[in-house]
Order: C-alpha cells, then sequence, then structure tokens
C-alpha cells in the first residue's frame, strides 16, 4: 500500500465516520441531553479512535475495526491493544465534557434566573395593561357609572334599564 493509498483510505473513513456521526446524532436528538450527549461522546470516540497496526511502519487504523477483525477472525494480536486505546480516548473525552458540563452549569442557570425574571416582567406588565384597560372601559361603560340628575330635582330625567 502506498503512502496515497493509506491517505485516501483515511480520507474515506473519516468521510464515512462523519456520515456515520451524523446520523447518531439524528437518531439520539429525540433524546433527554443528560443521555443524549454521553452518547454522542461514546459515539465518537469508537468512530474517531485510531490504533496502531504495525508498530514498525506507524501504520493506524480505526479501533474498533480492528478490535472487531481481530476478535472474529482470530488474524492478529491488536484487539488488546484496540481496546487500551478506546479505554484511554474514552476517558480523555469524558473528562473534556466534564470540565465543559462543569463551564456549561453556571452559565445555564444565569440563563434560566434571566429568562424567569422577563417572564415575570412581562406578566406583570400585562396585568398592569389589564388593570388599566378595564379602568378605562369601566369609566366609559354609562351602565355602571350613570349620569347623575341634576341638582335642582328636576325628575324628568330619563332612567335607563340595567342589563
Amino acid at each position: 500500500m502506498t503512502e496515497n493509498d493509506y491517505l485516501l483510505a483515511w480520507g474515506l473513513y473519516a468521510l464515512a465516520a462523519l456520515g456515520c456521526l451524523a446520523v447518531g446524532f439524528r437518531l439520539t436528538r429525540w433524546m433527554w441531553r443528560w443521555l443524549r450527549e454521553p452518547l454522542r461522546v461514546v459515539m465518537a470516540v469508537l468512530l474517531l479512535t485510531p490504533t496502531i497496526v504495525d508498530p514498525v511502519k506507524d501504520k493506524f487504523a480505526p479501533a474498533i475495526a480492528i478490535a472487531a477483525l481481530d476478535l472474529l477472525f482470530k488474524v492478529g494480536n491488536n484487539e488488546l491493544r484496540a481496546a487500551a486505546d478506546l479505554a484511554m480516548y474514552g476517558m480523555i473525552a469524558f473528562a473534556l465534557y466534564g470540565v465543559f458540563v462543569l463551564l456549561r452549569w453556571p452559565l445555564e442557570k444565569r440563563a434560566q434566573a434571566r429568562r424567569e425574571r422577563a417572564q415575570a416582567a412581562a406578566k406583570r406588565d400585562a396585568e398592569e395593561v389589564l388593570a388599566e384597560e378595564s379602568i378605562a372601559v369601566d369609566s366609559r361603560d354609562r351602565y355602571r357609572n350613570p349620569p347623575q340628575p341634576p341638582q335642582g330635582g328636576n325628575r324628568s330625567s330619563r332612567v335607563e334599564p340595567r342589563l
């Protein structure tokens, strides 16, 4: 295998792995975030972890493929190395994910408090507008506020019935 073939194979694998990640992201979008995000980290680790195949020539291959082929066909002894690489990259990925979650947590708390304050202010403003409208409607309602008879005691003014 020439160097160009090796790079072409890795390029094709990277394209296929990104396609599989896109499908995996699409399949897990309906889940709760605390379940969806770790599953996506596991998928990324499984698809994107390389392992060394030939220490002399510095050739790498996808760790999941090497582990599967070595276990199924019993052709080599690289399955332990592939499993160790998967475990190591998995621990690194989950440590980075944990740091990301710890950094995101206070930011989300602040954003949630800001949203709650905005909703409370909007509700308060809506109640004030509603109260002002009802006061304005009450002041224009001629049945609730009948005109006062003149002071002279003129009884010829018309009395309208209430509905």
